[in-house]
């Protein structure tokens, strides 16, 4: 069989590759095939070549003993299991892995067969051998980086969460916070708009803590209805009017069409603009204001924040929505509220752009399905 192997190498392969082309959703590569096949049919014809020479040991060396060896991997077991790594890069499944070697088997009988090559008992042995310990290892390789990149990513999903968690209570707490220092201030009384910014913020901490516990989706259905947008401009303004005091910038509040109206998840929706808005406070210079305005647009609403920030280079629009992605020195923040504003504007079969307006700022443009009220 190894002068079989040798004389018809090259053969055996391009059936391997045509077998795997064959197969839904995969296409022979060489990048695939660079330790499978090739390696494979090498180290097969070098464990033949041994154990006819009578050297036992140099072909356990080469292919591993029946069964594998649980202490260390043979040369063979060391090809495969950078296969299996490689096919896992690569996108393909487990069993695209065992595949590639069965094509190898049907490879080589069938071109015996056809080229009138008989094989001895002995040398299927070790060909089915060696098959069963590549597949075993390249297999034992593929699940084992599989289950360390899934583990990597529940990681990383599980800090995200956590960092938006994070994100929108401490929006909330801080709002609150003003809300308590401008009542104490004014000597005002907990049932004017500062009172109801407080109360507001209150139930968003507790909303927040709630949906936590319970894991509620934020883009469950029962949680959208619909509303005016002109009162959710209102509350966002009542809320951002603080923050423009504490960051000493103008703020501006175009009039809404009382009639314009979303259906949407209000708290969210209300939670994605605060972020916009404090973003815009953040970053807009000194002497300069916020705009905040809302439209009809068509069949939309447009819902939009315009700041003085200087403008944006493209690479910071480019990595502006990335999870923590921080877009100056200010290092106070987690670098995730524009993207919990996108993710929950989203939610809601809306989108959330950003352009420039080079040496002046930039706008953010919310837009939702529209969806009329009646008049009262």
């Amino acid at each position: 069989m190894h002068r079989f192997l040798i004389n018809n190498r090259d053969e055996l392969i391009s059936r391997c590759k045509t077998k795997v082309a064959q197969r839904p959703r995969r296409a022979a590569t060489e990048q695939q095939l660079a330790n499978g096949v090739p390696l494979f049919l090498d180290q097969l014809t070098r464990t033949l070549a041994a154990e006819k020479a009578d050297e036992a040991e140099e072909g356990i060396r080469i292919s591993g003993a029946s069964g594998g060896d649980s202490l260390a991997l043979s040369e063979l077991g060391l090809s495969a299991a950078a296969h299996g790594r490689e096919l896992l890069k690569l996108g393909y499944s487990v069993d695209q892995v065992v595949h590639d070697y069965g094509d190898v088997c049907q490879a080589i009988t069938d071109l015996a067969f056809e080229r009138d090559a008989p094989f001895a008992i002995g040398e299927f042995r070790t060909l089915n051998r060696c098959l069963d310990n590549a597949i075993a290892d390249a297999v034992t390789e593929f699940s084992l980086q599989r289950d360390t990149q899934i583990a990597r990513q529940q990681d990383v999903d599980a800090h995200e969460r956590l960092g938006f968690l994070v994100h929108e209570l401490r929006n909330s707490l801080g709002t609150a916070i003003l809300a308590v220092r401008a009542l104490e201030l004014g000597n005002m009384t907990v049932g004017g708009a500062t009172g109801a910014v407080l109360k507001r913020s209150l139930s968003s901490l507790g909303n927040l803590i709630s949906r936590s516990l319970a894991e509620v989706r934020s883009s469950s259905p029962e949680q959208r209805h619909t509303f005016s947008v002109a009162s959710l401009i209102t509350d966002a303004e009542n809320a951002a009017q603080l923050v423009a005091s504490a960051a000493g910038c103008a703020f501006e509040v175009a009039p809404v069409d009382p009639l314009l109206g979303v259906s949407a998840n209000r708290e969210l929706l209300l939670a994605a603009l605060t972020n916009l808005l404090q973003n815009a406070f953040k970053f807009t210079r000194s002497h300069t204001k916020v705009m905040l305005t809302a439209r009809g647009v068509g069949e939309h609403v447009l819902i939009e924040v315009e700041d003085h920030c200087g403008g944006l280079s493209p690479e910071s629009a480019a990595k502006m929505f990335i999870p923590f992605n921080q877009g100056s020195d200010d290092k106070s923040g987690l670098g995730l509220g524009l993207c919990i504003a996108r993710q929950s504007v989203e939610a809601d079969s809306g989108t959330l752009t950003v352009r420039d307006v080079p040496g002046t700022g930039c706008v953010f443009s919310i837009r939702l399905p529209r969806c009329p009220l009646k008049p009262e």
